[in-house]
């Protein structure tokens, strides 16, 4: 059914995209800056014209007020430089010019701008020489006040706080204030219990401030005694401290609060209907939400960027893209479009849809993008595939030095683990270590997950280790990462650890456990993860979960177990899991379950090449090969091809790669000669006399060229590490097996399923690959 259309807002002049730029981050130089630095600051030193009388009035008045002087020292002090604001002070000094006191609060309100606390306080001890040892009050008390909280010198702050003589409602507000924004919530609670003992009654923006604080349901009791307090003061009635409470309530989780407010409300503003749209979104009420926008339209109602925002991630958890493309109407048409607030939306809007194209248009009406938006094109290119394009947009980022920040190498980080591109992985860490740009918490998650998955593990290992306060998602990245290299063990021992230190596991973190469990064959194990999900941590198993059950059942070799589990009704069933139940039946060769498996998934993809290659496979590892030539004329009749097998590996940071049969290698002689000696060798210390044809063919495939090239190309100190695009047949999985003991090599092989270590003549999989 098509989604009925939205009613459009009407067009308002006043409300462009134009009128509604956001304030630019950095610091705008002073146009005190272009003062001459030749005009009389300097009492020794003359102008090329210092010789006319005019001169020599205007140089003598200005000594005697000092006004020019002060203005060049503001002038500094809002560029941000300080270091020559403070010798010009010493010159003042040294020429008995004075400081204006009207000054002082500039250069106090530009060191809290920059953050420069050590500057803060010379121009304090400065002022303390003039005042002859006392701290100052007043409006001037209020702004060294205010310098030293926004320079994070708390204690000098309540220093001085406590004694100030006269501390009016102001200077509350300002210690207020800032203790919560900072998030000192005991600290500005225990100031505000002091203003009330003093006699104050904080006015609205005080109390605004403290509901402003109350950011999660940790903070609700301290919110509801606001709230009571409001009643008693008989501002509850006014809507701007409703919209307060609202808004504090939302944010601490209780909505049906946030309702009752909004529904006693006479006027409500487009920032509080907002405000209630994301208190539904976080509750799951995505359709409430929805409906609040449509009653915002039809209201007409002058709307802002933001509400559009919400409207689009409403769409995007609905999975309604047509009513989507009905708010990207309304945005264009209210000419917000080009806006980077509304336009980034957008983009993503259509990036989680999967539709680039669209996000790329709307990407390029943006008229200024800032760094949130280069972020989600270029995510939206990495997530589609299209590595090429994301890999040019980040090196022109870098080439120009704008809108780069760290979720940008984050985003690189995640692309180098898909391309398996273990040279670029390794760049990409130097370049944002060198540039500041490592984020602490996401960039060191994502370069564990890259590490991993370029089968570096202790890498990965010690880039968790340098996460000061891992949460959950980089707990979950570090057990993903053993359970790939299929170390269960390790894996279930870092997720007991993660639940032993109070961390609530997610999803994926049980995705990891049952991988790893698959992986090593621990059937109970898995089973008693899964029953614990719901059980113990309130957490509903999805099909994946189910799909990873089934997997537990299949690597291990209980084919009936993975069947009967499919059938028992407990979840539905999708093509992937009888796709894994399929892969299950060829490796273990069992033809009656594997054909069930085969027709079920068919059903639901009948194109899948993956599924006609598997059940070929099956037919032909036992010997049907009337079946299995059915099949692949099946494939023929549906044009179905099958993906080209490919294995690579990086040799002195280039890229070597290799197709079945591939002879295209500039020292593809001595890669097929190496692979002669080591089928000699292996069949020598096997005792093996026969060589069928079917053993000849399997020395073209292509993880067996790329280990030959290994072998004669890495040092032997060094591990040989080779990546395949597909999953790696039984047969070269022993191969290989038997090469690591023949050679006496480490090598490592990473397919979709895992990685093998292969040492010795044994795998880390033990044979659950």
């Amino acid at each position: 059914m098509a989604s009925p259309p939205l009613p459009l807002p009407p067009l308002n002049p006043t409300s462009t995209a134009s009128s509604a730029k956001p304030e630019p981050p950095y610091k705008t130089p002073s146009s005190f800056s272009k003062i001459p630095s030749w005009v009389s600051l300097n009492p020794s030193s003359s102008s090329p014209s210092s010789s006319s009388s005019s001169s020599s009035s205007l140089q003598s008045n200005q000594n005697r007020t000092g006004i020019v002087e002060n203005l060049h020292l503001l002038s500094l002090s809002k560029q941000g430089r300080f270091r020559e604001a403070r010798q010009f002070v010493s010159f003042m000094d040294s020429s008995s010019i004075p400081v204006k006191t009207h000054f002082y609060e500039s250069l106090f309100d530009s060191c809290g701008s920059w953050k420069s606390l050590q500057d803060g306080r010379f121009f304090h001890r400065h002022l303390l020489k003039r005042l002859g040892g006392r701290n100052p009050d007043g409006p001037l008390g209020d702004c060294l006040l205010k310098m030293y909280l926004d320079c994070s010198g708390l204690d000098e702050a309540r220093k001085l706080f406590d004694e100030m003589p006269h501390r009016s409602l102001a200077t509350w507000d300002i210690m207020i204030s800032n203790l919560f924004a900072s998030g000192h919530f005991t600290e500005a609670f225990v100031v505000f219990c002091e203003m009330r003992l003093e006699g104050f009654w904080p006015d609205s923006g005080i109390i605004a401030s403290l509901l402003r604080a109350c950011v999660d349901g940790l903070h609700i009791e301290l919110g509801r005694q606001l709230h009571a307090y409001i009643i008693r003061s008989g501002l509850s009635h006014d809507d701007y401290m409703k919209a307060e409470l609202v808004n504090m309530y939302v944010k601490c989780g209780f909505l049906d609060s946030s309702i009752r407010l909004f529904d006693h409300m006479e006027e409500r503003s487009a920032a509080t209907r907002t405000t209630l749209m994301v208190g539904y979104t976080r509750a799951g009420r995505v359709t409430d939400a929805l409906a609040l926008f449509r009653r915002l339209l039809s209201e007409g109602v002058e709307l802002d960027q933001f509400v559009f925002s919400i409207a689009l991630k409403v769409c995007c958890e609905l999975k309604d893209d047509e009513i989507g493309r009905q708010i990207h109407g309304c945005i264009v048409k209210l000419g917000f479009d080009s806006d980077s607030s509304a336009g980034t939306p957008i983009v993503d809007f259509y990036v989680k849809f999967g539709m680039i194209d669209d996000a790329q248009k709307a990407f390029c009406r943006i008229s200024d993008p800032n760094e949130v938006s280069w972020n989600a094109i270029m995510s939206g290119y990495s997530q589609c595939g299209r590595y090429e394009e994301c890999i040019k947009m980040f090196e022109y980022l870098r080439n120009k030095e704008t809108a780069l920040g760290s979720s940008a190498y984050t985003i690189l980080f995640q692309l180098a683990s898909n391309l398996a591109d273990s040279n670029s992985g390794y760049q990409l860490h130097a370049d944002a270590v060198k540039r500041g740009l490592l984020s602490q918490l996401h960039g060191l998650s994502a370069l564990v997950t890259m590490y991993s998955r370029l089968g570096n593990l202790i890498y990965a290992h010690r880039a968790f280790e340098l996460i000061a306060e891992p949460d959950t998602v980089a707990w979950t990245a570090i057990i993903m990462g053993y359970a790939y290299h299929g170390k269960a063990f390790k894996a279930l021992e870092l997720f007991n650890r993660m639940i032993s230190l109070g961390f609530e596991p997610n999803t994926i973190s049980f995705i990891g456990i049952l991988t790893a469990c698959s992986h090593s064959g621990m059937v109970l194990e898995a089973r008693e993860y899964l029953n614990s999900m719901n059980k113990v941590y309130g957490i509903k198993p999805t099909v994946d979960h189910y799909n990873c059950m089934i997997d537990v059942y299949c690597r291990a070799g209980h084919l009936k177990e993975a069947y009967e589990f499919i059938k028992s009704g407990s979840f539905e069933p999708d093509a992937m899991s009888w796709k894994i139940l399929l892969g299950g039946c060829t490796t273990h060769q069992n033809v009656e379950i594997g054909e069930i498996a085969g027709e079920n998934l068919l059903k639901m993809e009948l194109k899948d090449a993956a599924a006609h290659v598997l059940l070929f496979n099956l037919y032909a590892t036992v010997g049907k090969w009337a079946e299995a030539a059915l099949v692949r004329k099946k494939m023929n009749e549906r044009g179905i091809r099958k993906e080209v097998s490919s294995s690579w590996i990086t040799v002195k940071g280039r890229v070597h790669r290799f197709t079945v049969g591939d002879k295209h290698h500039p020292i593809a002689d001595k890669i097929y000669s190496k692979l002669d000696e080591l089928d000699s060798a292996i069949k020598f210390s096997q005792s093996i006399n026969c060589f069928n044809e079917r053993m000849e063919q399997l020395l073209d495939h292509s993880e067996r060229l790329a280990t030959a090239f290994g072998l004669i190309s890495v040092p032997f100190n060094c591990p040989i590490l080779v990546f395949k695009n597909l999953r790696i047949c039984k047969d070269c999985h022993s191969f290989v097996k038997l090469v690591s003991k023949v050679e006496r090599r480490e090598i490592i092989l990473r397919d979709t399923s895992r990685f093998h270590h292969f040492k010795g003549g044994n795998c880390s999989c033990n044979d659950f690959w």
